[in-house]
């Protein structure tokens, strides 16, 4: 239902031609008017679109109602003096679209169609750009003719015929090096056994100095982090990335509103299609510059039926990932991506809830913004806060993340660890990077990695994206049994070669690499034991004490003080942002939420040596996520009116 041409932004600096009058061609609006097809005042607001977006007047012509379809492809005929072929019931000749490889006939949103003689007929979906991609063809098939397709047409018939293929790619898109998809399980099962082993003969040695041994390890990634969350609390602002090389990105062009692709992943989701497409609809974007594609997999016939039995508006299409060795969220949005249209490619979860602005205000920054802000990331938060303790705590934690950490995080120039959703990027800049490693868990953690590695910098938006909190023990535990997973894995990728890792991120960003990735899972494994020292108060005895003297264990509990002091302080700033400071007494009970996380930390690293790959499914509309239209709008007003504050 697309109504813009498939059409790679391509690189940064590959501004592409935008001329509606092909040489000695009558413009379409001149042929409009001979025919008198639409009235003047429609015509006008065309026109108007046109101008303020990257939209070309036929496109616009069918955006704002004055042309069907089929009355755009006759002018198109007209103007270009060229045919439309039928590409779903006449197919392109398979043979003729593996000379030139289906990926770049989706950038081109052309294809070789048939052989007609001595000549070979390409059919494209963007006339104007015909010239530009002639001169290959040429090179490849000899004399070639232009055909016409159908919007769309071209990627539908690239989906059916090379479905094999894309998805093959869409598993391998990120370089070997730098993928998790090398990981073998058996010499880390070796490694983990030959550990144990040792914990093992030293307890049964000395207890007091293999529990010395690990506190220490433990105080020294708690005293990383101390550091860290006290850095991210008083950063100062960096002076924005401005607009000062425009040349170099002229994928997102200041003044004219970009198509935005956003990417919706979907797995075995029967309760909440009806609210996402409401959800949706309440962004304030031009519906012609809106590409919002549902990703879901072939044999989730689940969603599948859920959709089908859902309208959706003309913006929103389901894209039906092909089966393969894998099945991950990274691996769908992978092959989603070669179909996206849009300069900028975003993401949002099935349950979200975005402040309808959002879009408006990641076109305007990436227009005022460099070249090497490649990335916007937005605020989480959650719309059923009040169902239960672990909802409460979900929304502290999460406050603290993203109104306090990541943005502290962004302004030390430190690499940021993106999250999943409601996140956007140069469609360009992603694609060169090879997008998202299918095979890691926490695919959007790595991918900021590696954004930071190349050089590129990722902010933080202040605009908010309403979401359902996983307040239910067990499915919390699954859940961050996986990012912790994905941590573990992402830690592991880019430390194979830790002097060339410190050469591209430089010393800083290195050591915060550090703290944020292994501090995270080792506080996380090691958390019991600190928590054990709390006997001591109470006159109880514990082995450390026979090793650890008086003075020592005092400047540890000192220690331990001032780094819930410091996690108090960056929570009671997150929640007076969010307008939730009610929440502080609840942040008395965090240690035991956190328990929770300890266990999540076992289970992934006893996954990591089974099924490093599996994705454990977070099922959502059952955590009081299914709050009405009316409730979720009255948050996000209230976040709006909180922000402009």
């Amino acid at each position: 239902m697309a109504l813009v041409p498939i059409r790679s932004a391509g690189p940064a600096g590959s501004a592409e031609p935008r001329g509606d009058q092909p040489p000695g061609r009558p413009r379409i609006g001149e042929l409009l008017r001979a025919s008198g097809l639409a009235d003047q005042a429609l015509i006008d607001e065309a026109l108007a679109l046109h101008r303020s977006a990257d939209l070309r007047l036929g496109e616009a012509l069918m955006a704002t109602g004055a042309l069907e379809r089929s009355q755009v492809a006759r002018l198109l005929e007209t103007q270009w003096g060229a045919r439309h072929v039928d590409l779903r019931a006449a197919p392109a000749d398979r043979r003729l679209v593996d000379r030139i490889g289906a990926v770049d006939c989706l950038r081109m949103a052309a294809l070789p169609w048939r052989r007609i003689g001595s000549a070979t007929v390409i059919a494209t979906e963007d006339p104007a750009r015909f010239p530009e991609i002639r001169e290959r063809m040429e090179a490849l098939f000899g004399p070639v003719m232009m055909a016409l397709a159908a919007p769309g047409e071209v990627g539908a018939a690239i989906a059916h015929s090379h479905a094999g293929e894309l998805a093959a790619r869409a598993e391998t898109r990120v370089a070997r090096s730098l993928s998790c998809r090398v990981w073998r399980s058996g010499p880390f099962r070796t490694g983990s056994a030959a550990a144990a082993a040792a914990c093992l003969l030293l307890g049964a040695l000395s207890l007091p100095w293999l529990l010395a041994a690990l506190l220490a390890l433990a105080c020294i990634s708690l005293a990383a982090q101390t550091v860290l969350k006290c850095a991210a609390l008083f950063a100062r602002p960096l002076p924005p990335q401005g607009a000062e090389i425009l040349e170099l990105h002229g994928d997102v062009t200041p003044g004219r509103l970009p198509v935005i692709s956003l990417l919706v992943p979907l797995y075995r989701e029967d309760r909440i299609a009806a609210q996402l497409v409401r959800r949706l609809e309440r962004l304030d974007y031009p519906a012609a510059l809106l590409d919002v594609c549902l990703v879901v997999e072939a044999d989730d016939a689940v969603t599948h039926a859920t959709l089908a039995g859902t309208e959706l508006p003309f913006w929103m299409r389901v894209l039906t990932v092909p089966d393969g060795q894998l099945k991950t969220k990274p691996r769908a949005m992978n092959y989603a991506l070669d179909f996206c249209r849009g300069s900028i490619v975003g993401i949002y979860d099935a349950e979200d809830a975005p402040d309808p602005a959002q879009l408006r205000q990641v076109a305007e920054r990436f227009a005022a913004a460099g070249p090497r802000v490649a990335c916007l990331q937005g605020c989480l938060d959650f719309y059923n806060t009040g169902l239960n303790w672990m909802s409460r705590c979900f929304t502290m934690e999460y406050a603290a993340w993203f109104r306090v950490m990541l943005p502290g995080v962004a302004r030390l120039g430190l690499a940021v660890p993106l999250g999943g959703t409601t996140v956007f990027f140069r469609r360009g800049v992603l694609e060169s990077l090879g997008g998202w490693d299918a095979h890691n868990v926490t695919e959007d953690a790595d991918l900021g990695i590696r954004l930071a590695r190349a050089g590129y910098v990722t902010e933080i938006l202040e605009m908010t994206t309403w979401e359902e909190a996983n307040c239910v023990p067990w499915p919390w535990i699954k859940q961050r049994s996986r990012w912790l997973k994905g941590y573990a894995m992402t830690y592991a990728v880019h430390m194979r070669r830790p002097l060339l890792l410190w050469r591209e991120l430089g010393a800083r960003r290195f050591w915060g690499f550090q703290a944020m990735f292994l501090g995270t899972l080792v506080q996380f494994s090691l958390a019991p034991l600190l928590w054990s020292l709390w006997v001591i108060p109470f006159g109880l005895a514990h082995p450390v004490r026979e090793v650890v003297p008086e003075p020592m264990m005092a400047a540890m509990a000192l220690f331990f003080g001032l780094s819930e002091l410091v996690m108090a302080g960056m929570a009671g700033l997150a929640l007076h942002r969010t307008g939730r400071l009610r929440l502080l007494p609840w942040m008395l009970t965090l240690p035991a939420y956190f328990f929770l996380a300890s266990a999540a930390a076992y289970k992934a690293f006893s996954e990591m040596l089974y099924k490093p790959f599996y994705w454990d499914k977070t099922q959502h509309g059952k955590f009081g996520g299914a709050i009405s239209g009316g409730a979720a709008l009255r948050l996000i007003r209230g976040s709006s009116r909180r922000a402009a504050a």
